[in-house]
């Protein structure tokens, strides 16, 4: 079975090297943009400033073959199953993560807290359930 993932956007921001970005966006992520295709414009119009949502991306410079990692990187740790971790580097490389929006600018959407490198796609945008996005 295969499938196919189009990227509704990409990232804009400052990390451009994975040394640069934190192992989690709320460890120092700096506030990136995500921008987004016209054709889901439509699937935009509920997000809000202040509203807490889950970002996808595709991991676009993971290693796929990687199947066992040192948690956090740290080899002082013994070696764990990539899918008991949130390594990046996994046979399928979906980026999970928790934002604030802190800006909508028509097609742009101003976050923080997002450790993803520039350019990276962006798959699809979920609200946190029982979070900012349901007051």
């Amino acid at each position: 079975m295969e499938f196919t993932l189009e990227p509704i956007g990409q990232v804009e921001s400052p990390l451009t090297e994975r040394r640069q970005a934190p192992r989690q966006g709320d460890e120092g992520a700096p506030e990136a943009w995500l921008v987004f295709g016209e054709h889901v414009r439509e699937g935009l119009r509920d997000l809000r400033e202040g509203m807490d949502v889950l970002v996808f991306t595709w991991l676009d410079r993971a290693d796929r073959k990687t199947l066992v990692v040192h948690p956090r990187g740290d080899t002082a740790r013994p070696p764990q199953g990539v899918f008991s971790t949130r390594a990046p580097d996994r046979p399928n490389p979906i980026g999970l993560h928790r934002v604030r929006i802190a800006a909508v600018e028509g097609l742009r959407m101003r976050v923080r807290d997002l450790e993803a490198l520039d350019g990276t796609p962006v798959l699809d945008v979920k609200p946190v359930i029982g979070g900012a996005a349901e007051r």
